[in-house]
């Protein structure tokens, strides 16, 4: 199945904006939500075409509160992801599955210490481990009622034993490094010193060395 992952800008808390919001609630509420890195939530869908519509049903939310939007299709790689104007290009024809290793960003994985609470079932919001609340989540009007809450909370475990709503021992993305495979082969990550990496396949035009 392919997955999609989407990471919420700095300034946000991603699952309450999401969760919050009638359309965008309505738009995940067939799926099971995931979180397997810090601020972030993830899906599993039937297809690359089935990813890229859903993130078009939720390009509104994605311009406010998203920081990256990432694809991940069997069909090209078990361990690296797409970007979303690639996932499209592939979804449209456009490229070749064996076409989309060239251009890479890699970020660096960084484990995060402490839980990072989230939104939780009856609308209230526990504090976030950055200290951000959620002061400018109600100031964010959009194409339903802000102040709406969730019915229920629809994530499920991430994986590593955390429950919905507190992501535990988990990582955040840190400081992409762009590169480009030659031979097969990627240039290490040097940007600093990480316990892993993920990496990220990009169309040339947002190659940015």
């Amino acid at each position: 199945m392919t997955r999609v992952c989407l990471i919420g800008d700095p300034d946000c808390t991603l699952q309450y904006e999401l969760l919050s919001r009638e359309t965008s609630r309505e738009a995940l509420a067939t799926y099971d939500l995931t979180r397997p890195f810090e601020n972030s939530l993830a899906v599993r869908t039937v297809s690359i075409g089935a990813a890229v519509s859903l993130l078009n049903d939720l390009e509104w939310y994605l311009t406010r509160f998203v920081d990256e939007a990432l694809v991940q299709e069997p069909s090209v790689s078990d361990d690296e992801w797409l970007s979303r104007p690639l996932a499209r290009a592939l979804r449209n024809g456009e490229i070749e599955p064996s076409e989309t290793g060239e251009f890479c960003k890699v970020y660096g994985l960084e484990r995060v210490s402490g839980p990072d609470t989230l939104a939780t079932p009856d609308g209230d919001d526990a504090p976030h481990q950055d200290g951000q609340g959620d002061s400018n989540s109600a100031a964010t009007s959009g194409p339903d009622d802000a102040d709406s809450r969730p019915e229920s909370d629809s994530a499920s475990s991430d994986g590593d034993g955390s429950e919905a709503g507190v992501v535990s021992g988990t990582h955040r993305l840190v400081e992409p490094l762009f590169v480009r495979r030659t031979g097969g082969e990627l240039p290490e990550y040097d940007l600093r010193d990480v316990d892993e990496t993920l990496v990220v396949r990009l169309t040339e035009s947002e190659y940015s060395p």
